[in-house]
């Protein structure tokens, strides 16, 4: 599908997102939404396999309402091979709920000659009949020329009746999905560097862009949430990842963080990046289903008021060295088991 054939209007019917949101009713913070520009209804937490969770408790994610997955075959692929069997199971030919599912893959080899390549590996392993988003991983700052002539290859890659499409119906053999939606829905691209991220935004080639962001690295609320309206039919769908933090691991507090102080879980965590501007899908490293659960439960709770943004701002500035803890303003901190509503009582 080329952009300029879109529709002004929401790809994905309203009432469909409102059929789906019907499952958590008491969410302030919609479960599912449209990734940006394109006709996919997304969960917006995503699951990928990079830290092992096993086939059995990604059909349990899917059956707790996360329907957006995240697979790699080339890179860690030891790891994410654990959930591929659940992911035959949703996706693979003949599944009565692959139109239930996003599946979003990544190519780490930033090569145009090498895009079939990785097609074919994940169309061989995972039994599919299309992928919805297919990513060029990793975009870093040497990237850019290599990375526009991977760009280039957009319209040969995606949508119905492409180049790429027949030749996985060489291989694989044609079926009817597969003619209707074409090898990849969409083409998406996971930066490294915010200014190459910045620079193609606007850019008809790429439909999602997926950026790293945490309260630590906060680089993408300068040079890419600000720059997205929400009510902007044609903007790109927007993916986060690590959210735990990259080097550094967020989710422990800190040591100069006095103990009655609010120490965030890593759902806190992925409850800030979803209450960012035009975040549509926060990806999740979840490793068991007792992380999906409490995932899911936190992001019920609704988005982060401003008190709690402000502060996690501090937090993350503490493990980056940015701040001393004695150069908090008192009246800024907060503390554990302390309700909302009392946490901005404490503010005005």
């Amino acid at each position: 599908m080329l952009i300029t054939d879109l529709s002004p209007e929401p790809a994905v019917a309203p009432d469909r997102i409102s059929q789906l949101n019907t499952r958590f009713p008491d969410s302030a913070l919609p479960f599912y939404r449209q990734l940006g520009r394109t006709d996919l209804a997304v969960s917006c937490l995503g699951l990928g396999g990079g830290s092992g969770i096993s086939s059995e408790d990604t059909l349990y994610a899917f059956e707790q309402g996360i329907n957006y997955f995240f697979f790699s075959s080339d890179l860690h692929h030891f790891l994410y091979s654990r959930m591929s069997e659940a992911l035959k199971q949703l996706c693979g030919r003949g599944s009565a709920v692959r139109e239930q599912v996003v599946l979003a893959t990544v190519t780490y080899n930033k090569s145009p000659e090498m895009a079939l390549a990785a097609l074919y590996d994940q169309f061989a392993e995972l039994g599919i009949d299309y992928i919805d988003v297919f990513f060029w991983g990793w975009i870093g700052a040497d990237d850019g020329p290599r990375f526009q002539d991977c760009l280039e290859l957009s319209n040969d890659l995606r949508g119905a009746n492409s180049v790429y499409q027949r030749a996985i119906e060489r291989w694989f053999g044609i079926s009817e999905r597969l003619k209707q939606m074409g090898a990849v829905r969409y083409v998406g691209a996971s930066f490294h560097d915010f200014d190459l991220a910045h620079q193609w935004l606007d850019s008809s080639c790429l439909d999602v862009v997926m950026v790293r962001h945490n309260p630590a690295h906060r680089t993408a609320q300068q040079r890419i949430f600000p720059h997205l309206d929400p009510q902007n039919p044609h903007r790109p769908g927007i993916v986060t990842f690590k959210s735990a933090g990259m080097q550094t691991f967020l989710g422990e507090g800190h040591k100069k963080l006095p103990s009655t102080c609010w120490q965030p879980s890593v759902p806190d965590l992925y409850r800030y990046a979803l209450s960012q501007n035009c975040v549509d899908v926060c990806l999740t490293g979840l490793r068991e289903r007792q992380e999906v659960d409490a995932a899911i439960a936190n992001v019920q709770k609704g988005k982060l008021t401003p008190e709690e943004l402000e502060y996690l701002r501090f937090y993350g500035d503490l493990h980056r060295n940015r701040i001393r803890f004695e150069d908090i303003p008192p009246d800024r901190l907060l503390y554990q088991g302390e309700s909302t509503d009392a946490r901005h009582d404490r503010h005005h």
